[in-house]
């Protein structure tokens, strides 16, 4: 199969699922198909599917990855203020580093909204739906809802990383607290600690809190820095921290607090 006609394989078995879109026309546009096929996997419900669908998927996917451009994580510069450290403007699904941090609900199933622009839909939607399986399975065998500031590891699947760090960060409604700035260093603690736990040596954080879940991106990312600094000084397992930014905003805001 071409790389277009596995594209083509997966949204009519995705669409085979549900009866009400079984007949649905399949738009011709190349990025329409994509957004299509993103669509269909962030819907699904945690339940299994075929091998043969697997193998396409992460075929399509991994191929998927290499055209937008892999990032090694060795090769980025370290910070000025700390050789442990690295600041990284990118997309944090393109990051080849041991793991990376995903900010997630605390149902930790992925974002159910089609094609939503938070980091949990888009590690997701690069992983593949294993990565839905997984977690599903940890949540399943927890029972219950994950905690503000624990976390969870899974493989990173198709993503270039080799594993994902699930955290969920304080919602922040009106004024910020004393108790949201505890969570949000609990996540950062947590990851820290299990990617250690688990013999990594490489971390990449994105920026947890700041977006759906409104945490003040400048208190954060001190909260950030200052937690992981902390702990590096306790703890030499971890080789390497790299704090990823999306937007300029936060980019410059990491950059001022680095310099000291």
């Amino acid at each position: 199969m071409t790389h277009e006609e596995k594209r083509l394989y997966l949204i009519k078995e995705l669409l085979s699922e549900l009866p009400q879109y079984r007949n649905m026309e399949i738009p011709e546009n190349t990025e329409e198909q994509k957004r299509l096929l993103r669509s269909l996997m962030n819907i699904r419900s945690p339940r299994p599917i075929g091998e043969e669908f697997l193998k396409v998927q992460d075929e399509y996917l991994s191929a998927e990855v290499k055209e937008k451009g892999i990032t090694d994580s060795d090769t980025l510069p370290v910070s000025p203020a700390h050789s442990r450290l690295i600041l990284w403007r990118g997309d944090i699904t393109t990051l080849k580093v041991d793991a990376i941090v995903n900010a997630a609900n605390s149902a930790l199933r992925g974002c159910f909204v089609p094609c939503h622009s938070c980091v949990d839909n888009i590690i997701h939607s690069v992983s593949g739906i294993q990565l839905r399986l997984a977690c599903d399975k940890l949540m399943t065998e927890q029972g219950y809802d994950e905690p503000t500031g624990k976390a969870k590891i899974t493989p990173g699947f198709n993503l270039p990383c080799r594993y994902v760090l699930h955290t969920v960060g304080p919602i922040v409604h009106g004024p910020l607290t004393e108790r949201h700035c505890r969570e949000l260093a609990d996540c950062y603690r947590s990851c820290m600690e299990l990617a250690a736990d688990n013999g990594l040596k490489s971390i990449a954080f994105c920026c947890i809190s700041t977006g759906e879940f409104h945490f003040p991106q400048k208190k954060a990312a001190e909260i950030a820095v200052q937690t992981v600094t902390e702990h590096l000084r306790t703890d030499a397992r971890i080789e390497k921290v790299i704090f990823n930014v999306f937007k300029q905003e936060d980019y410059e805001i990491y950059k001022t607090i680095l310099r000291g």
